[in-house]
């Protein structure tokens, strides 16, 4: 599909925000994948007009990064930590069992279209394993159980909201938009940094 013109002019505005265009190719990627809910080749194809780039160098960024997707995901997008900590906590049994729950392999997408699901090797947030993050929000201290009730509220419109961060979820598309650098008015709502997080800073201040 063909950009609007007022997806072009917030593209622009994207890259005014850096001394060099380059610079700018990240968040434009996250813009475009907040239009189509992955990065298109035509997404590609304007980034690297934009800023006066190959379509190669755009691409090289957008498939080093796991972040940026080369096919729709899910409106809710679940990634499963099943690197090291998280995988003997539950991770891999979390991974295992969301699959079959909703018969999908990895990196799968529901049939309505609803929830996708990838491993991912780190979500960096250690102290809470096992972790499960949807749409790049938090989900602390998962079961297989709790993750099962996640996607099956995410299915029908009510996910429950994410340990930390903003108090509802956001789509895969918003979110991605926020990526970008467009603000969604939610960065200083719920919980920012829980108990584990801050035990370190909390002893060397003294605290018990």
């Amino acid at each position: 599909m063909a950009f609007t013109t007022e997806q072009t002019s917030v593209m622009d505005s994207i890259i005014a925000r850096y001394p060099r265009k380059r610079s700018a190719i990240m968040p434009l990627l996250h813009f475009v994948q907040s239009i189509d809910g992955y990065v298109t080749n035509e997404g590609i194809e304007v980034i690297a007009e934009k800023l006066e780039l190959a379509t190669a160098e755009v691409t090289a960024v957008s498939t080093f990064y796991t972040q940026y997707k080369s096919k729709p995901v899910g409106e809710y997008h679940v990634g499963i930590c099943t690197n090291t900590l998280c995988a003997v906590m539950g991770g891999d049994a979390i991974f295992a069992s969301i699959k079959e729950h909703l018969d999908i392999e990895n990196d799968g997408v529901t049939k309505d279209g609803k929830v996708s699901v990838e491993h991912i090797e780190c979500n960096a947030a250690c102290d809470y394993a096992p972790v499960v993050m949807v749409n790049w929000e938090f989900y602390d201290n998962q079961t297989v159980q709790s993750v099962k009730d996640l996607v099956d509220g995410a299915r029908a419109g009510n996910p429950p909201a994410p340990t930390r961060g903003p108090k509802t979820l956001r789509t895969w598309k918003q979110n991605s938009a926020v990526l970008a650098g467009i603000s969604d008015g939610l960065a200083n709502e719920g919980v920012q940094a829980g108990a584990p997080t801050l035990l370190g800073l909390k002893k060397a201040k003294g605290g018990n």
